[in-house]
């Protein structure tokens, strides 16, 4: 039985990586998380020891690895600013990471641990749940079997409310979050590179704190998105009562991927045991994509705009 460790223990994913590590047969050895609200442990590993400040957390960790019982895994549920320290010390400490996306905030961070990676023998590994959904492997396949000089039009719309509080804890902050597109997008635009291949061209038609919206080519797509947490920007259609809504059409066709998100941490954690985790080279255009949203110049005039942006630029 292998040992795993947590870091993030009272974050909102947590559960879902403390499910996963319960049902391929691993055992939670240790967590760490400044807040203490951590009762659903409970419910799968009673026993594993917990720790509010991280200097105690990392000395219980080498304490397991000097009598014979080490971490083999770190899952690492924290905010993003921190996933890349937080992985580096699971390497450091023998121990291969398991993180929760966006990996990291920007390209030049995965080199670093590509280095770290090197000097330690240790290996990272993405969350990358939207691979493993049977709708997109589903559609991965169509595209791949379809006419291979096609290019398909693609509209991505994600609209999920979010109060005020966002905006006060650490995703409301830029510098910790990425951004609206890095801490609510970038497995969307993981996705969209997995089924339709390499991006061609990234402009960016809208940048605020509760909204982002753009154009994307990829070899096979032409993709027009928008993401926000403003309830003022949901869509017209939006059915009543509901605060979120989520879209993605490919030749006006809705992709269905709502459901089956239940099993697929266990997924991602049975593949990355069986050593075929995504690693830092599959987590980089999604990086790249981000790190550009955040930083490029905003050309509303150029590339096609999605069709529910109207609210979101305020129209």
């Amino acid at each position: 039985m292998k040992n795993f460790g947590l870091i993030g223990a009272a974050g909102y994913i947590a559960p879902r990586h403390l499910k996963a590590v319960k049902e391929i047969g691993g055992n939670l050895a240790v967590a760490y998380d400044v807040n203490d609200s951590v009762g659903i442990m409970d419910s799968y590993f009673p026993d594993a020891a917990f720790f509010t400040e991280f200097e105690r957390f990392e000395a219980h960790v080498h304490g397991l690895r000097r009598s014979g019982t080490p971490v083999s895994y770190v899952g690492i549920c924290s905010p993003n600013y921190l996933h890349k320290s937080h992985m580096a010390f699971s390497l450091r400490t023998g121990a291969d990471a398991i993180c929760e996306k966006p990996l990291v905030l920007e390209p030049a961070d995965l080199d670093d641990l590509a280095d770290l990676e090197k000097e330690t023998g240790q290996q990272i590994n993405s969350i990358l749940q939207l691979r493993l959904h049977p709708a997109i492997i589903a559609l991965r396949e169509q595209i791949k079997n379809g006419p291979k000089d096609k290019v398909y039009d693609v509209d991505l719309g994600y609209f999920t409310s979010r109060g005020a509080w966002y905006h006060a804890s650490w995703k409301g902050f830029e510098q910790k979050s990425g951004g609206i597109a890095t801490n609510i997008g970038v497995h969307f635009y993981d996705m969209l590179s997995f089924v339709f291949g390499p991006i061609r061209e990234n402009i960016v038609h809208h940048r605020a704190a509760d909204a982002s919206a753009g154009y994307l080519e990829f070899e096979q797509a032409r993709v027009r998105w928008v993401l926000s947490i403003n309830r003022d920007h949901l869509p017209a259609h939006t059915p009543e009562g509901q605060t979120t809504h989520r879209s993605i059409t490919v030749e006006g066709k809705e992709i269905e991927f709502s459901g089956g998100f239940t099993d697929l941490h266990t997924a991602s954690y049975q593949k990355i045991i069986d050593g075929h985790g995504y690693g830092l080279d599959v987590v980089r255009p999604s990086i790249e994509v981000v790190s550009r949203i955040r930083t490029a110049p905003i050309e509303p005039d150029r590339g096609e705009k999605h069709p529910d942006i109207k609210k979101v630029i305020g129209q």
